[in-house]
């Protein structure tokens, strides 16, 4: 996917040794797509923000934002049909 320059900020949050979260990053890195990791083990600050996205405060990982939109372990399909919406319509490459 390439990412017009009014495109939201897409960030994954979750950690290196997470099966989940390594799952999402290839996802991302597949899709061409520029987005951020925020390891949440690793950085005190990246875990902050995730647990003020959340209510109840807690590290719910792997979280993926893109722009004001919050997905908590979204399935593919969904994932792909909100960086679809938020990015201006951009199809997915190799999908």
């Amino acid at each position: 996917m390439r990412e017009k320059p009014n495109s939201p900020t897409t960030k994954l949050y979750g950690t290196h040794r997470c099966h989940k979260t390594t799952f999402y990053h290839n996802f991302l890195n597949e899709t061409g797509l520029t987005y951020e990791f925020l390891d949440v083990e690793i950085n005190e600050d990246h875990a902050k923000k995730l647990r003020g996205l959340y209510i109840n405060r807690t590290l719910n990982f792997p979280t993926i934002t893109i722009g004001s939109k919050k997905l908590r372990n979204p399935n593919t399909n969904d994932l792909e049909k909100w960086l679809i919406k938020l990015n201006s319509g951009y199809k997915i490459e190799n999908k």
